[in-house]
């Protein structure tokens, strides 16, 4: 029996040399006449190309490797050791990590066994793993007496999250693996409950606040809302009734850098810094070993540390955390999602991304006006986006302005029939101007890589919005049409503005549930919002790769629909 399969590539090449898939998507399509395939068949992960063997596996459109292959035509294919012909198409599709399980979904019972393995997953690091350790009564309660500062019964107050209260992670139930943006877990995409925990405050805590001293770290670079999110959390813990809390300046170095010392904090201190942009605390990359960190951690007798960071700072966070543990030490780690990109898995937003949206329309505006107002006017505006074009793709839609959007998520060509500059060609002689937006991390394939990496071990990128702007200079002087090009660069601009009213409650509720999170005895999480729901999720799971623009979503669609371009390929 054999069976024909496609895979997609974002390559154009089509030369004896060996084809690099960078992108490979393996779609199941049976040759006519063929008998149809189980569903256990069809789940199969071996893929052999000139000898060597690939493992696949399903992401709910079809199937993909981890590594990037590579094809001599004409040469043996085979899947599951069934030869199998492949054709060449061009569309880019996203990375997915194999997940921990390999389910048989011809067995009746996978859905109840992919569900334990979620919950397993999803379930929440608590200090009694490790400490035998019984809860007191909250000494959180809104319900107090001005005269005497005493509280109510928490038997009394309603305002309280069970333990067990669950919060739907995803809603929307796909008839079919083709549906604009279906995420499925079988090839049949089945209807699967994904529950996570509801965040909140607990009835019952684990810690003595009066015996607890807290520790605040901004990691990372700026992003708006930062001391907002500062700000909440000394409120917050004061209400708990913790007196020591204290900011560790300058993220992780804060921990070993000698000079450096203890911020003192208190709702006096913290009164006022959510009206400036920046981190109050400071912020920086890298930092020391994981070791030495935990040594200062115990050193100072910290038992709460809150980490406000990316997925970088998350990791980390989870390091300390998983540290703490190994030491059998009582220290709760939470952390608190900070990326302006919007990158972090599972999350609806991350505060500061509604304030760059936001703050990126100034610089589309001005670049809209000054290409309207030049002859054969060119605005280029490039946005906040390593991995994820998230903003761009919001800046666009919101603005109504751009005609052309590139993201790293989504390949293009620059030149020939079908590419970038031509359809600016088509732009200038149709309506005499157009707005170009890019994000920092799009284009990546066609600059030169320099395998640098910064303090935080990210890749540095090559300047795509510098590299736009002499591609588009020099085609049009090459074909003898004058074009004025205005170029737009708002990144720090952006990143250090004042979070807008969106993201100071998004930053508000973030800090209030990380205290809560870490009262009510758990470590190693982070609090987000997911499916409009404040939720608590394990940061092993949030870390596992940054969230990314899906290319076959609706909200990608629309910009499409918006900005009116067309397929660059």
């Amino acid at each position: 029996m054999s069976f024909a399969w496609t895979a997609r590539s974002s390559s154009r090449q089509r030369s004896e040399a060996p084809l690099r898939l960078a992108s490979l998507c393996l779609s199941l399509s049976p040759k006519p006449g063929a008998p149809p395939r189980s569903a256990a068949a069809s789940r199969r992960r071996k893929l052999q190309i000139s000898g060597s063997t690939y493992d696949l596996f399903w992401d709910g459109h079809c199937f993909k490797s981890k590594h990037t292959l590579f094809y001599f035509p004409a040469t043996l294919v085979a899947f599951n050791q069934v030869p199998v012909s492949i054709w060449f198409g061009f569309h880019s599709l996203e990375w997915k990590k194999e997940k921990s399980y390999d389910l048989d979904f011809s067995d009746p019972s996978w859905k109840e066994k992919y569900q334990e393995d979620w919950n397993r997953r999803f379930s929440l690091p608590h200090i009694t793993d490790i400490y035998d350790l019984k809860p007191r009564l909250t000494t959180f309660s809104l319900k107090k007496n001005r005269t005497d500062g005493g509280s109510l019964s928490a038997d009394k107050w309603n305002g309280y999250v069970n333990k067990d209260d669950r919060a739907l992670l995803k809603v929307i139930k796909y008839a079919s693996p083709t549906s604009a943006g279906a995420e499925c877990v079988d090839p049949d995409c089945s209807w699967v409950e994904h529950w996570i925990h509801r965040a909140g405050p607990r009835k019952e805590i684990y810690y003595e606040p009066a015996e607890v001293k807290a520790a605040i770290v901004t990691c990372g670079g700026l992003c708006p809302g930062l001391n907002d999110v500062i700000r909440q959390i000394v409120f917050t813990l004061e209400i708990y009734g913790v007196k020591n809390i204290v900011g560790i300046q300058f993220g992780y170095r804060g921990f070993f850098e000698k000079g450096l010392k203890e911020m003192p904090l208190s709702r006096k201190v913290v009164e006022n810094i959510n009206l400036s942009g920046g981190s109050f605390l400071g912020v920086s990359r890298g930092g020391a070993k994981t070791s030495e960190i935990v040594d200062s951690i115990q050193a100072r007798r910290i038992d709460m540390l809150f980490v406000i960071g990316g997925n970088g700072s998350h990791a980390g966070a989870n390091a300390i955390h998983e540290e703490c543990r190994k030491r059998k030490l009582k220290v709760s780690v939470v952390a608190v999602p900070k990326t302006i990109d919007n990158d972090i898995l599972f999350m609806d937003k991350t505060f500061g991304f509604d304030t760059a949206v936001e703050e990126a329309q100034r610089a589309i505006n001005s670049a809209y006006i000054e290409a309207r107002s030049a002859y054969h006017g060119i605005g280029l505006v490039k946005l906040m986006g390593r991995s994820s074009g998230f903003i761009a793709m919001q800046a666009s839609l919101s603005s109504g302005q751009i005609d052309v959007c590139l993201i790293p998520e989504v390949s293009f060509t620059l030149d020939g029939e079908h590419g970038v500059m031509r359809h600016l060609e088509h732009l200038l002689e149709k309506k005499g101007f157009c707005v170009v937006c890019v994000a920092e991390g799009a284009g990546q394939d066609l600059l030169q890589k320099s395998n640098a990496t910064d303090a935080s071990g990210n890749v540095i990128l090559s300047d795509f919005g510098v590299h736009m702007q002499q591609k588009i200079k020099n085609h049009f002087k090459d074909i003898g049409v004058p074009a004025d090009v205005k170029y737009i660069d708002p990144t720090y601009m952006v990143r250090a503005c004042r979070a807008n009213a969106s993201d100071a409650i998004l930053c508000t509720v973030l800090g209030q549930n990380a205290v809560h999170g870490a009262f009510a005895g758990f470590s190693g999480i982070t609090s987000g919002i997911c499916n409009t729901h404040y939720a608590f999720l394990p940061i092993t799971e949030v870390i596992t790769k940054p969230k990314r623009v899906n290319p076959n979503s609706r909200m990608w669609h629309r910009c499409l629909t918006s900005t009116g371009q067309p397929d660059f390929h």
